[in-house]
């Protein structure tokens, strides 16, 4: 199974049997509100805290992709998943409500293919049952704990992104005529020793550069293999970064076919700063805007990079550096 260094080969690829995609009212003033599943009218969501909505928000996403696949939640053996709320208690009192056996992961805004790759991988070990997977994330709720609450009014540069308020998860299965998940590339942490939190998508780009050609190296694939090489959460700053950094090392990939979630799920007039970011923002635009991609034929072959940066408010504040991470994941109709 294992291909190279860094990369798994599924030797029974796990299909992709349904998607579950819910997001808040700025999600639907977007740009593909097609995809989604439900909106809530507010940041809210009938709930006391942002917290809560965000627990309420994880839930929602998995009732919607178990009714799709027609199955029952006790049908379902694992529940994967993570966010960016200390100690993933929205994902964890989720996991409580839906009696899932369950593990919490958490690789920041990387965490969504983190998920995907453990679940095809034990999927392709069992060679039956179910598994739920996917990541969440709530503006007001990461605000609130990374930077200041949305109340305070503070102002923010143009290199800052928009954290997406929404849930996107996926049931992975030995079964369905669904796109198949055939590799996973795990990344390595990289640390280019920058210190600025409202530059995320900077910090991050030397970890999605790291884990893309790794991949394609442990793979022996050209870039154009795939219709799309998606990242999760670079937006303006980061791909630039990495699109220079393919250049330096003559690595050559398509401007068209190099895409990113930040970037694809506002539209421009909505002014989130060079893109969106969070843990929901690589799960929604994967589960719901490319999976349906999938499906309908408009493309056969994806590579998804979802990138998280690896600090917390008492590493930024002990003035630390900001290490980061990359996971891929191939899915293909195949």
């Amino acid at each position: 199974m294992i291909s190279g260094k860094q990369t798994m080969v599924f030797e029974s690829p796990p299909s992709i049997l349904s998607t579950g995609v819910v997001g808040g009212p700025f999600e639907e003033l977007g740009n593909i509100p097609t995809d989604f599943d439900y909106f809530y009218s507010d940041q809210w969501m009938d709930e006391k805290s942002f917290e809560l909505a965000h627990q309420h928000m994880i839930e929602d996403a998995c009732h919607y992709a178990i009714e799709k696949a027609n199955l029952e939640t006790s049908d379902i053996q694992f529940f994967l998943h993570g966010d960016l709320i200390n100690q993933l208690t929205p994902s964890n009192f989720a996991a409580k409500n839906l009696a899932i056996p369950y593990l919490g992961l958490f690789s920041a805004c990387a965490t969504s293919m983190e998920g995907l790759a453990l679940s095809a991988l034990i999927i392709n070990q069992m060679k039956t049952g179910y598994i739920i997977t996917g990541a969440a994330s709530h503006n007001s709720a990461v605000e609130r704990q990374f930077r200041y609450p949305t109340e305070y009014g503070s102002q923010k540069p143009d290199t800052s992104q928009w954290t997406v308020t929404g849930a996107g998860v996926a049931i992975i299965s030995s079964n369905g005529s669904g796109p198949k998940v055939t590799s996973a590339t795990i990344g390595k942490v990289v640390d280019r020793e920058l210190k600025d939190p409202f530059n995320m998508g900077g910090a991050m780009a030397p970890a999605a550069y790291d884990t893309i050609t790794r991949h394609l190296k442990d793979r022996n694939l050209e870039a154009d293999y795939y219709d799309y090489i998606i990242t999760g959460d670079l937006a303006k700053i980061g791909r630039d970064i990495c699109l220079d950094l393919f250049e330096q090392n003559k690595i050559n990939i398509n401007r068209n076919q190099f895409v990113d979630c930040g970037l694809t799920i506002y539209k421009p007039e909505q002014q989130v700063f060079a893109g969106a970011s969070g843990a929901a923002c690589s799960a929604i635009v994967t589960y719901g805007h490319f999976f349906n991609k999938l499906k309908k034929g408009e493309c056969d072959r994806i590579l998804v990079v979802a990138t998280g940066a690896l600090l917390s408010p008492l590493t930024v504040q002990q003035k630390q550096t900001i290490p980061c991470i990359a996971h891929a994941v191939s899915i293909e109709n195949i």
